[in-house]
C-alpha cells in the first residue's frame, strides 16, 4: 500500500506511501467499501462489462484494478502511498524511478551525477516537453520545488530540510521566498541539488529523485501560494509532462485518464486509461470477467484465499513478486514502554503458521525492516520463533497483570491480515495479553499514525530494498514518529547509511539497525508478501513486477 516519503535532516524524509509507498506501504488494501459500490461506479471510457477492448469509437481503454482509496491527484496534497504516487506519476514524470530489476531508470531526467556526494547534478532529457510543446526546462524543476517547499503548503510527507536553503526542522522555506540556493539552474536543462551533508547516490535517487514531481511553472505561477492545495486546475491538468491526463475521478472508486498524444516518449497505444477502485473481494471476479485488466503488486490486495482461483483463469498471467510487501506492525512504545512486554508480544505469536495458512506460502518471516529481496539482507538474524512459554516469562519479568487491554488497529479492506489480527489476538490472550482488534478504513488508520491513542497499528508497508533507510528514520524518529521510539545505535547507522554506496557496509549497517530493531521491538513483521500480480492476456509490453509497471506505459497495447 505505503511508501512514506518521511521527514528531512534528523529525520529523513522518505512514500505512502507505501504506503504501503511505499511504501513506500505497498499492495495495501483498500478503504471499506460499501457493498456493490466499486460496480456501480461511473467510469469514464468503459464498456458496459467494464472489459479492456476498444469502444464503439474503436478507442483502446484499459482498466488497472487497485484496492488502495486515491487521497489526490494534486502533487502539493499527496502522501506517498503508491496509489497516490503513481497516479501523479502519470501526469507529472518523476526524475527517475525503480525498474523492475531494482536499478533506476531515467523518466524525466536522462542523467544524475555528483562528485562530492553532496552536489547533485540533474540534466533534463533535452526531448522532454510539455503536451502543449514548450520545453521543459530547469525554470520548471527549481520553481515546482520552491513551491512544494512552501511553508503555506505545508506537506509534511514532502519535507526538504536536506537541501541548502530549507529549514532543517521544518522542511520548508521561508515564507515568501523566491529562490532556493540548494535547488539552482545551471543552464536551460541542467539542476544542481546540494545537500547540507553528504548524500550517498542511491538515496538522493531512491528517496528524492524518485518522488519529486516537476510541474510547469508556466501555469503555477499564476496560482497563489495559498490556493496550490486546492485548485481545481490538478482535477483536470492540460499541461503534463507524462503519458496520461486526469479527466475525471472519485477518491473511493476510480482515476479516469485520456492518453497525452503529444507524450515526447510517443503517443500512448490505449486512448483511455482507468484506475478501478474495488474491495478486494471483488478482484477475482473482475478478473475473471475481463472488467480489470491489470492487477498491482503494490496497489492491488488480492485475498490469498483468491490465489488460487486466479492462478487457475485462463485469461490472465500471474506473476509473484518479490519479498517486500512487510505487513508491519507498529507499537506506540509511549504505551507500551517495556521492551520485555514487546518482545512476549512476537514470541506470543506463531508467524511461520500465518504464512503457511493464510498466505499458503507466498511469503516470508523476517525481524526488522530487510527482506530477502534486498541485496543487504543479513541471514544471520535469525527471526524470533514462536515461544509462549518465553513470552509468559518475558511477561511476568515486567511485572504484567493481564489487566490492561491493547488496542490494535488494523486496515479494514485487507482482509487477509485482518483474519491473521485475529489469530494473534487469539494467541496473544493464550499468555495473557488482552487485545481487542479494531478495523478502520486505510485514511482513518493513516490519520492515526505517530498520535498514542493505539497501542499497536498495522500497515502494509514497502520498504524499499535499495533504500530504506529513509523510512527507518521516519519511523523510528522519536516521539514523533509513529513508534515514538529512538536509539542513538540505530541513529548512528543511518547517519552512516546516507553517506555511502558500497554493498558491503551497508549490509552491516542495515544489520544493526535490524538487530537492534528485534530486541528492542518498536515495529515487528507479522509477515513479508510475495504479492500476486496479474495481467489479461489480451495486452502487450506489460511487464507485471513489484516495481516499474508504469515506467513505459505509453507502450503497453491490446493484442487484435
Amino acid at each position: 500500500m505505503k511508501k512514506f516519503h518521511a521527514k528531512s535532516g534528523n529525520k529523513v524524509l522518505a512514500l505512502v506511501l507505501t504506503a504501503a509507498m511505499v511504501l513506500g506501504l505497498a499492495g495495501c488494501g483498500s478503504t471499506e467499501m460499501p457493498a456493490g459500490s466499486a460496480d456501480d461506479a461511473t467510469v469514464e471510457g468503459t464498456s458496459e462489462a467494464g472489459a479492456a477492448g476498444e469502444a464503439a469509437s474503436g478507442e483502446k481503454i484499459v482498466n488497472i484494478g487497485v484496492t488502495d482509496s486515491l487521497g489526490s491527484i494534486n502533487p502539493f496534497v499527496i502522501d506517498q502511498t503508491f496509489i497516490n504516487k503513481y497516479a501523479v506519476d502519470l501526469e507529472f514524470l518523476p526524475l527517475v524511478d525503480f525498474a523492475e530489476d531494482l536499478s533506476f531508470e531515467y523518466l524525466l531526467a536522462d542523467s544524475i551525477t555528483t562528485e562530492d556526494n553532496k552536489n547533485f547534478i540533474v540534466h533534463i532529457n533535452e526531448d522532454a516537453v510539455w503536451s502543449d510543446g514548450t520545453p521543459i526546462t530547469s525554470d520548471d524543476v527549481t520553481y515546482s520545488f520552491l513551491r512544494l517547499a512552501s511553508p503555506l503548503v505545508a506537506n509534511a510527507t514532502l519535507v526538504y530540510g536536506v537541501f541548502e536553503g530549507v529549514d532543517s526542522e521544518t522542511g520548508f522555506v521561508e515564507e515568501g521566498a523566491t529562490e532556493v540556493s540548494g535547488v539552482t539552474a545551471v543552464d536551460e536543462k541542467t539542476v544542481q541539488f546540494t545537500t547540507k551533508e553528504p548524500m550517498s547516490m542511491i538515496t538522493f535517487m531512491s528517496s528524492y529523485a524518485a518522488y519529486f514531481h516537476t510541474m510547469p511553472k508556466s501555469v503555477i505561477e499564476n496560482i497563489a501560494e495559498g490556493e496550490l492545495t486546492t485548485s481545481d486546475w490538478f482535477n483536470h491538468p492540460d499541461v503534463v509532462s507524462g503519458p496520461y491526463m486526469v479527466t475525471d475521478y472519485d477518491t473511493n472508486h476510480y482515476i479516469s485518464y485520456v492518453a497525452n498524444e503529444n507524450y515526447w516518449k510517443g503517443a500512448p497505444k490505449i486512448g483511455k486509461m482507468n484506475f478501478k477502485i474495488l474491495d478486494a473481494s471483488q478482484v477475482y471476479s473482475s478478473l475473471q470477467s475481463g472488467e480489470i485488466d491489470v492487477t498491482s503488486h503494490t496497489m492491488t490486495n488480492i485475498p490469498q484465499e483468491d490465489n488460487d482461483s486466479i492462478d487457475a483463469l485462463e485469461n490472465v498471467n500471474v506473476v509473484y513478486g518479490s519479498p517486500v510487501t512487510n505487513q508491519s506492525v507498529f507499537i506506540q512504545t509511549k504505551n507500551i514502554p517495556d521492551a520485555r512486554v514487546r518482545q512476549a508480544l512476537v514470541y506470543a505469536i506463531d508467524r511461520q503458521k500465518i504464512v503457511d495458512d493464510l498466505l499458503k506460502g507466498h511469503g516470508e518471516v523476517i525481524d526488522g525492516f530487510v527482506s530477502s529481496a534486498s541485496p543487504y539482507f543479513d541471514d544471520s538474524i535469525t527471526p524470533i520463533s514462536y515461544d509462549p512459554e518465553k513470552a509468559k516469562e518475558l511477561l511476568a519479568e515486567a511485572g504484567w497483570d493481564g489487566s490492561q487491554t491493547l488496542r490494535f488497529f488494523v486496515n479494514s479492506g485487507d482482509g487477509t491480515f485482518v483474519n491473521a489480527a485475529q489469530v494473534m489476538a487469539a494467541q496473544w490472550a493464550q499468555v495473557g495479553i488482552k487485545v481487542e482488534v479494531q478495523t478502520v478504513d486505510l485514511a482513518t488508520l493513516m490519520s492515526m499514525a505517530g498520535g498514542t491513542d493505539y497501542d499497536l497499528f498495522a500497515v502494509q508497508y514497502t520498504y524499499p530494498p535499495i533504500d530504506p533507510s529513509v523510512d527507518i528514520a521516519w519511523l523510528l524518529g522519536g516521539e514523533d514518529s509513529w513508534t515514538g521510539y529512538s536509539n542513538s545505535a540505530i541513529d548512528d547507522a543511518l547517519a552512516q547509511v546516507g553517506s555511502t554506496d558500497d554493498k558491503a557496509s551497508l549490509k552491516d549497517l542495515y544489520s544493526i539497525i535490524d538487530k537492534q530493531t528485534q530486541e528492542d521491538v518498536p515495529m515487528f513483521s507479522a509477515y513479508v508478501i510475495s504479492a500476486q500480480g496479474a495481467v489479461n492476456k489480451r495486452l502487450t509490453n506489460v511487464h507485471a513486477n513489484v516495481y516499474g509497471l508504469f515506467n513505459n506505459i505509453q507502450e503497453w497495447d491490446i493484442v487484435e
